[in-house]
């Protein structure tokens, strides 16, 4: 194992580590692509399982005894470990890092939408597509929900929030690396979806709207569910043309959940059962 000592959170060694916002990650070698950074070993584990591929480890010398981080860092092979105390940690991240640990690896190139639906061809299809949801924790957690019930594959609108910013992938638990995702444009969401074989079903308030438990919904060989931004919901144009306009049933006056809540309730009732 490499391993660095690491003394100043000035160290030029940890550039990537140090300041760094996201768009920077992004971009970090364009036009040659880009870097993310995982958090903790069940991120990072599952980041490795998924194929991504390790540059760096920096972690607090506190949790180099530990059994989880000692199997984690055999698996990294020979890229520099970095070895930090606490206080040095503390000062790069700027909060208590609770699991010590982080991985810079290389951002993967983005696959077309088709080839992300190339694994989806059996006799029923369950998808989602998130439009402009821009919160990294509303991200996190609709993959998470996507990967507890049985979602196939997310499509992303090229407004909502990257899956591999860190907050998204720490409250995703990593999920996004256990499911197939893309961008696709903006434009046309349903139409996009149509010539790639699936009906849409956007989640919006409409006076036609059908609810969650209808059975056409069932029915579907092939549906999108449609989750849009948190405060707007999905564009007019997008609940227009969709195939299906879905509400879920509530009570109480309340007109809508946020869209991590409702999303795992839609995968529930359309994929998870």
């Amino acid at each position: 194992m490499n391993i660095i000592d690491i003394n100043s959170p000035d160290d030029i060694s940890i550039t990537v580590y140090i300041n760094s916002s996201e768009p920077q990650l992004r971009h970090y070698r364009d036009p040659d692509g880009g870097v993310f950074i995982a958090e903790s070993c069940k991120v990072i584990g599952r980041a490795l399982d998924g194929g991504m591929k390790p540059e760096s480890v920096l972690a607090d010398e506190r949790v180099f005894d530990k059994e989880e981080v000692a199997s984690l860092l055999a698996r990294v092979g020979e890229v520099p470990v970095y070895r930090a105390p606490s206080d040095v940690m503390e000062s790069i991240t700027g909060y208590h890092l609770t699991g010590g640990i982080l991985c810079c690896m290389t951002r993967p190139g983005m696959p077309s939408a088709e080839d992300v639906l190339k694994g989806t061809s059996g006799e029923r299809s369950r998808i989602a597509v998130l439009e402009n949801i821009v919160n990294p924790t509303n991200v996190g957690a609709v993959f998470r929900s996507a990967a507890a019930f049985n979602i196939d594959a997310v499509l992303l609108t090229e407004g909502t929030c990257d899956p591999l910013e860190r907050r998204a992938m720490r409250v995703g638990m990593g999920t996004m690396f256990q499911l197939p995702w893309t961008f696709i444009g903006k434009d046309d969401v349903c139409g996009t979806l149509r010539s790639l074989g699936y009906k849409s079903a956007a989640m919006c308030l409409a006076p036609d709207s059908i609810t969650l438990d209808a059975s056409e919904l069932k029915e579907e060989e092939r549906l999108a569910v449609l989750i849009g931004n948190e405060g707007n919901g999905l564009t007019d144009e997008t609940c227009e043309n969709a195939d299906y306009k879905v509400i879920i049933p509530m009570s109480h006056e309340v007109d809508s959940l946020n869209a991590a809540a409702a999303s795992a309730v839609a995968f529930w009732e359309l994929a998870g059962r």
